[in-house]
């Protein structure tokens, strides 16, 4: 069995294991697994049932992952994207006032615009056309990313309208925060196998320790942890195939049709090759290896998102914990889509993994995600300015797309006008007018 799957998988060329391989994955499924409670939390607000959102995104979530893992032998896990799942709720069927059905139907269309988009192959020239240093800067802004995703989830850092953002302060929360942040630092400095995971669970088991003490002593009002109620949730299918193709098809929803995808196209190319890059699974010319498989996957994912209930499926970034544990193969991400399956009924078990145990997790890969940086030779601005705007701007904005977007549009700029124009890709210009379109969008 074993023999069966290293030749399937490549693992001994990619100097990989079995073991290895399903730790990755568990440790891609703890990362993410918050998008099972949270995806149908967010779209519930356009009216769709909890229950049936929550089967929808295990579905997506296990199906693309298992895909990606069979198909492109990546360690790329998927799910129904944060962020595109609060455009879907709160602009097309909160702002413009459209049936969630309708804008399922939407998200259909543009997965099926993605499929044509992959097989011709226009997304594997754009993907060729980005330049290496705004992949590092994107790579590294995703690291950012994740660390500020983190450091919010747990109130550590929080918005004030002096400064922006400051420190939330110290409490119980924010004193585990960083319990779990230096055990887990100490796990992988150590180099012990199965760090990350080890480090979810003791903070987490850390986390209800307080929450018991806490609520009898009185210095907590509510627990940290919430513990189950119930093992069992059946399924619903009450947004399973409700999608209205013709509402969908009129002349007023080429703008939201649009915005759909190319949102969603440049936030899984950025994430696709922020994580190849970090990885280290390109090929030999430094392109994300079997690229046009992995971008196929990423559609169809979208494809199935319309037709199952919930907002478009893409490539997740939480999959560097994963790919930082150790897996290099597809076995990963099939192990992840795998474990995605039972919470079809056990979802409740979810609420035991309380965000203060992955938040430092989510921190810890966003150091690690800072390597790309050393690529960059920072003596040459030209190249340096567009990574560097590209690095801040995707967590400042919250936005990979926005990240991207402007680092393309100022290298284009700063090429042009220092006449260096042989230097720009033919398919940049392509992407720049794309960029612009969706700024204005």
């Amino acid at each position: 069995m074993e023999k069966a799957l290293d030749r399937f998988f490549e693992l001994s060329k990619r100097k990989s294991s079995v073991v290895g391989e399903v730790l990755a994955g568990i440790s891609t499924f703890l990362t993410m697994a918050y998008i099972i409670v949270v995806n149908p939390q967010i779209l519930s607000n356009a009216g769709m049932d909890f229950s049936g959102v929550l089967l929808a995104t295990v579905l997506v979530s296990s199906i693309s992952s298992i895909l990606m893992g069979l198909y492109a032998n990546l360690p790329y896990a998927l799910a129904p994207g944060m962020g595109i799942n609060a455009f879907f709720t709160f602009s097309l069927v909160l702002g413009m006032g459209m049936s969630w059905q309708t804008a399922l139907g939407a998200v259909f269309l543009s997965g099926i615009i993605f499929i044509l988009l992959s097989i011709l192959p226009v997304r594997l020239w754009i993907l060729h056309a980005v330049p290496k240093t705004i992949r590092y800067g994107v790579a590294a802004g995703i690291g950012l990313f994740l660390t500020l995703i983190g450091f919010k989830s747990v109130g550590f850092i929080v918005s004030q309208e002096a400064t922006l953002v400051g420190f939330g302060g110290i409490n119980a929360q924010t004193l585990l925060f960083v319990f779990g942040l230096v055990i887990t630092s100490i796990l992988v400095i150590r180099r012990v196998k199965g760090a990350l995971i080890l480090g979810i669970v003791i903070t987490s088991l850390a986390a209800l320790g307080v929450s018991v003490l806490g609520l009898k002593y009185g210095w907590l009002e509510k627990p940290l942890v919430q513990l189950p109620t119930s093992l069992v949730s059946l399924p619903k299918l009450d947004v399973f195939l409700k999608l209205d193709l013709v509402g969908a098809l009129q002349l007023s929803m080429i703008g939201p049709i649009f915005s759909l995808l190319f949102t969603d196209m440049f936030d899984s190319i950025s994430t696709f090759m922020g994580i190849a890059q970090v990885s280290g699974l390109v090929d030999k010319d430094g392109q994300p290896l079997h690229a046009k498989k992995a971008l196929l996957v990423d559609a169809i994912s979208t494809t199935i998102s319309g037709l199952f209930g919930t907002s478009s499926g893409t490539t997740y970034i939480e999959s560097a914990a994963g790919i930082e544990e150790g897996g290099r193969t597809g076995l990963t991400a099939i192990v992840t889509g795998l474990l995605f399956l039972p919470f079809m009924f056990l979802s409740p078990l979810l609420s035991f993994v309380p965000a203060v145990a992955t938040a430092p997790i989510l921190v810890i890969v966003g150091a690690f995600m800072m390597k790309p940086l050393l690529q960059i030779d920072w003596n040459n601005f030209e190249e340096t300015i567009p990574a560097f705007m590209s690095l801040l701007l995707i967590p400042l904005t919250y936005s990979i797309t926005q990240g991207i977007v402007w680092g393309f549009l100022i290298y284009t700029l700063i090429k042009l006008f220092t006449g260096k124009i042989k230097e720009i890709h033919p398919m940049l210009y392509v992407i720049d007018i794309l960029a612009i379109m969706i700024l204005f969008f």
